[in-house]
């Protein structure tokens, strides 16, 4: 198995200057890069594995090259071992949970910060402690006597 480059590593070897050029192979379930560093043809790789990325979409595997890597020139396509069928992957079913508590999160926190923002916004003047603890106090007072 041919050892791969991972994205930080690679991102390095872009900045230096090392990179000669970049192709996009198919394989059967998606698209891989094969990344030319000086004489050598190295695959991306995935970070925690020693393995070749590889994306469903031709599209995305573009879009990542061009903003994670900064590659905005591609040497070739090869689509001759290309097939749509998905390779087996694992299915993640806690990553769906975990993505959709983490845009919760942040919808959560985009409407707390809107909400604070108002208020600093407010042009109304600002209520002192004291005044309105005694206003809320006589409030629950009512409400008290109402309910008996």
């Amino acid at each position: 198995m041919q050892k791969t480059i991972d994205t930080p590593n690679a991102r390095r070897v872009m900045e230096a200057g090392g990179l000669r050029g970049a192709a996009v192979i198919g394989q059967p379930g998606g698209w891989a890069v094969m990344l030319k560093i000086g004489t050598q043809e190295t695959p991306l790789g995935t970070q925690r594995t020693d393995k070749p990325r590889v994306w469903a979409s031709l599209d995305t595997c573009i879009q990542y090259l061009r903003d994670e890597l900064g590659i905005v020139r591609i040497d070739g396509i090869d689509a001759r071992n290309y097939s749509a069928a998905s390779v087996h992957r694992p299915r993640r079913p806690d990553a769906a949970a975990q993505m959709r508590r983490a845009h919760e999160a942040a919808a959560h926190d985009a409407w707390f910060r809107a909400q604070v923002q108002a208020s600093i916004d407010d042009p109304r003047p600002s209520v002192p402690d004291d005044q309105a603890r005694a206003t809320f106090a006589s409030r629950k007072s009512a409400i008290k006597q109402a309910a008996r």
